[in-house]
């Protein structure tokens, strides 16, 4: 054993405190023969100088010293940053001054002697201590490596975020201008119903850039700025309508996030062109609300009310998202026979 503790190849360099002298010589000469390099401190004030100047990779320390015990010291020992480990040295059978030392950060403790037994126990117990320094260190290193590698990768994951929004954003602009130069009044509801599809799955990578979140999203805080968007855009003298979101704190994972705004932005979209009667206000409801493994999500308007059965208004697409959506998330959407009104009803599986 001739290498340190950090494997540079430099002796190991033990700190031995204990003020007498001809012990720490014959523990020298013992040491020195199994490949430790010994230093002496007769004192406390003396070992932890020598302490500080670093270099020390591991420390033995005696309990009886001149003015004081190894249990004065230690605590000061163990304060210091990243502090080499302790072997804590006793000539008392009293296992009480043992367990003091341990329970004090002590790593282990030796009797001492003077036979080459107690020496080779010594250095036993330095190469244990000593190795499980290492591991120590080596795992707070790869820690700290994979602490980086995940900040990264989240940075990252958030830029590509920030960047689809962006993206996708410009396309709604683009979308929105082109409605504008449109005379064609179907021509404009479609050009509004696929911005508002675009703004549904923008709003989800806005949110995963800002909240730095990986995999989920939180859906009550997202639907809340979805909604809110919804309803700045489609209200008007003609739709004066109001939104509510009733929804707990639930994580869900991304990609059933962005199926589940598609869903909601759907239906309330419908629920604001054809749920009141022109320029009658109305309230929108939606509800989210988990029941064990379930989500339960409705969407509900006190309006004239909506038959499954019926042809459909305006080019149906809407209806085969809604089917689409609901079928990726392996359940259907339920409507309500006896609400007064229309109650759209989703349940899936959060899992």
């Amino acid at each position: 054993m001739s290498e340190s503790s950090g494997d540079t190849g430099a002796p190991i360099r033990i700190l031995y405190i204990d003020d007498d002298e001809a012990l720490a010589q014959l523990m020298q000469k013992n040491l020195g023969r199994r490949g430790f390099t010994l230093e002496w401190a007769s004192d406390g004030a003396t070992g932890l100088t020598l302490l500080a100047e670093g270099g020390i990779d591991a420390v033995i320390l005696d309990h009886v010293l001149e003015a004081e015990t190894g249990l004065d010291i230690l605590p000061r020992i163990v304060a210091m940053p990243d502090h080499p480990p302790v072997i804590y040295a006793t000539g008392s059978d009293d296992t009480s001054i043992a367990v003091a030392a341990l329970k004090a950060g002590a790593d282990d403790y030796v009797l001492k002697g003077i036979s080459p037994d107690y020496f080779d126990l010594l250095a036993a117990a330095l190469e244990q201590v000593l190795e499980r320094a290492r591991f120590l260190r080596e795992t707070a290193q790869a820690q700290e490596v994979i602490r980086q590698q995940r900040d990264h990768a989240e940075m990252l994951l958030a830029e590509v975020n920030h960047r689809i929004a962006n993206s996708l954003g410009l396309v709604g602009a683009l979308i929105r201008m082109q409605s504008s130069m449109t005379s064609d009044q179907v021509a404009i509801d479609a050009l509004q119903e696929t911005q508002m599809r675009i703004n549904a799955i923008a709003s989800i990578h806005r949110r995963l850039y800002t909240n730095r979140q990986v995999g989920t999203v939180q859906v009550d805080e997202y639907l809340s700025s979805l909604l809110t968007e919804i309803e700045a855009s489609m209200r008007d003298e003609k739709r004066p309508h109001r939104v509510v979101l009733t929804a707990q704190p639930i994580n869900l994972a991304t990609d059933k996030v962005i199926t589940l705004g598609l869903i909601v932005s759907e239906l309330v979209t419908n629920a604001f062109k054809y749920a009141y009667p022109d320029g009658d206000p109305g309230e929108i409801n939606v509800i989210v609300e988990q029941e064990d493994d379930a989500l339960r999500v409705i969407v509900e308007d006190g309006g004239q009310g909506f038959d499954p059965s019926d042809p459909v208004k305006g080019t149906g697409l809407g209806m085969k998202i809604l089917n689409a959506m609901a079928g990726s998330l392996k359940s259907e959407l339920a409507y309500d026979p006896e609400h007064r009104g229309t109650r759209a009803i989703l349940v899936f599986s959060v899992s």
